[in-house]
């Protein structure tokens, strides 16, 4: 299907982060194109962010991506929130409906989405690392899907018992040797860079666990997952989270559902 060129009738999506990156953008546009849709996306970063999305407004912008660090302070800016970004109070998406914004939250839709489509039974006990914004998508994503036990382990104190009390767990310092069913990392731990090599949990937790769930995007199969899938777990990864909130957020602009090749397609793209 042929792409139609930039005109004055091509629609034009958007990205605001403090650090843009390309996974998006080429998610997003290919997608476009495979299914010749009249539109456009782009990344940008802001030093003003109510001009940013002043703009969105006054210049018809259908949509936006929101990434750190302005999740959260975006929402007194916004008309009004769906009930994924008010159980987080935290945005990652901007829908412009005639110049009335709507802020999303496309991941914590996306860890809800995939629990269920692993079949992971909301009566399996949790063990959860991490605090910080992402964490706290994915435990609301746990106790609105009915998983009533679970812990999250933050050496952050202030912020990792407030992330568990919030949302009805309990917390804990340190990892220890409490195994669980299900092991979620939500930190850097394994991701590209200086922490590449780190494990997330202890290999003795990881052979006592049914299923790993790493949040990790980049690599795609963290040191985690690989002892995971060498022990014959089940696996979630952080580039499922990705490549399915990033499709949420493009049928919520486009109103268009890809098929399931096209989606595949898009994120192979975009990796590369």
């Amino acid at each position: 299907m042929t792409k139609p060129e930039i005109g004055r009738d091509t629609v034009l999506c958007m990205s605001l982060a403090g650090r843009p990156g390309h996974f998006g953008s080429r998610f997003h546009n290919r997608l476009y194109a495979l299914l010749g849709l009249d539109y456009v996306y782009k990344a940008f970063t802001t030093t003003d962010l109510p001009a940013a999305i002043g703009g969105i407004r006054a210049l018809g912008i259908r949509g936006c991506a929101i990434s750190m660090p302005f999740k959260e302070a975006v929402i007194p800016l916004l008309d009004a929130i769906a009930d994924s970004a008010a159980a987080i109070d935290s945005v990652n998406t901007v829908v412009n409906e005639a110049g009335r914004l709507t802020g999303h939250n496309t991941d914590y839709i996306a860890v809800r989405r995939l629990l269920e489509r692993h079949g992971v039974d909301p009566a399996t006990p949790f063990l959860l690392r991490g605090s910080g914004g992402m964490a706290k998508a994915v435990v609301a994503a746990l106790r609105d899907a009915g998983f009533a036990h679970g812990t999250v382990v933050a050496r952050n104190t202030g912020a990792g018992r407030a992330l568990a009390e919030r949302y009805g767990y309990e917390w804990r310092p340190e990892i220890g040797e409490a195994a669980a069913p299900l092991l979620i990392n939500v930190t850097p731990l394994g991701m590209e860079g200086a922490q590449a090599e780190a494990l997330a949990f202890p290999e003795s937790l990881i052979a006592a666990c049914d299923i790993a769930f790493d949040v990790v995007a980049l690599p795609s199969r963290t040191p985690f997952l690989i002892r995971a899938e060498e022990a014959g777990k089940r696996c979630i990864s952080g580039h499922a989270v990705v490549v399915l909130q990033g499709l949420e957020q493009f049928v919520l602009y486009t109103g268009r559902v890809p098929t399931p090749e096209q989606v595949a397609e898009a994120a192979a793209h975009a990796r590369t």
